[in-house]
């Protein structure tokens, strides 16, 4: 069996591919994070977000080529029924509110619960406190957040989206944690293979949630010989 030929990867070959969620109250700047972060774009006219989009974008980690699909998807309660499809197979969430609206923080752990409640137990969550370039505005200190994320077990970073500060970080930090949580999984689940012990593979559901995200698996194919 060829390893490496197959459909689609003439461009490159992708190894691993995470859904990433972002959540958090309407016109925070979820859509501008992303648009960053994926087009390295920032629209001051930025239009809500209807229902819900993504994007893709592909980076090196560890000399694997990751594709990090990045969910948006609108702030306002009416569209809350897209919540479970919206959720499922995610494994990275990032929570974000605006430092200049507290309304936007105190709803974080509203937001949180929700994302418990659907996502993954295992689910890598970074909290983001975005418009930094608004320090003059500012309504959210910001050692409350940081006190917050401590105690709920999230990362934490400030950013802009407007002066593209920490956006690349956000993600960057939220994907190599996946990235290594993924490969400890593979590490645990080849050595118990020989021992016939099928809990060990139970696990890395949360890497291949679906049939577009079971990449990973032809390497196994190849070289286990029963």
């Amino acid at each position: 069996m060829a390893s490496g030929g197959g459909y689609g990867d003439t461009s490159q070959k992708i190894d691993y591919v995470f859904k990433v969620v972002l959540i958090g109250d309407s016109a925070v700047g979820k859509s501008q994070i992303l648009a960053r972060f994926a087009r390295n774009e920032f629209s001051l006219d930025s239009k809500a977000t209807i229902g819900v989009e993504f994007q893709t974008r592909t980076l090196v980690i560890e000399h694997k080529s990751v594709k990090a699909q990045i969910w948006d998807t609108a702030g306002q309660e009416r569209y809350r029924a897209v919540t479970s499809a919206y959720y499922r197979g995610a494994v990275g969430a990032m929570l974000v509110y605006d430092i200049t609206k507290r309304q936007t923080f105190d709803h974080i752990p509203r937001w949180l619960e929700e994302l418990r409640n659907h996502a993954d137990k295992n689910i890598v969550i970074i909290l983001i406190g975005n418009k930094t370039d608004l320090e003059n505005q500012r309504a959210v200190p910001t050692e409350d957040a940081k006190e917050f994320a401590q105690k709920e077990g999230l990362f934490f970073l400030e950013t802009s989206a407007l002066e593209s500060t920490n956006v690349e970080n956000a993600f960057l930090t939220v994907l190599t944690e996946i990235f290594n949580i993924v490969n400890k999984k593979n590490l645990a689940a080849d050595e118990n293979q020989g021992n016939g012990n099928p809990a060990s593979l139970t696990g890395k559901k949360i890497i291949v949630p679906g049939p577009a995200q079971v990449i990973p698996e032809k390497n196994k194919m190849c070289c286990t010989s029963s």
